[in-house]
């Protein structure tokens, strides 16, 4: 009995790979255009903070004799 083989040539195998790379590819270039397009971070900003701090007394406490 002489084996029936139909191979058609599909090559369905990678296309789940296929879609994976491709979505990878378009992840990248959504980001690659966030950074680069973008400017990146611009330029750098004068910030000035103040943080001085009121001194702050404790209450004595009872019995030490202060």
């Amino acid at each position: 009995m002489a084996d029936n083989i139909n191979n058609t040539g599909g090559g369905g195998g990678n296309t789940g790979l296929a879609f994976i790379v491709g979505a990878v590819v378009v992840v990248l270039a959504i980001v690659a255009w966030f950074v680069f397009a973008r400017g990146g971070t611009g330029a750098p900003e004068q910030v000035d903070v103040n943080v001085d701090v009121p001194e702050v007394s404790a209450p004595s406490v009872p019995g030490t004799g202060g």
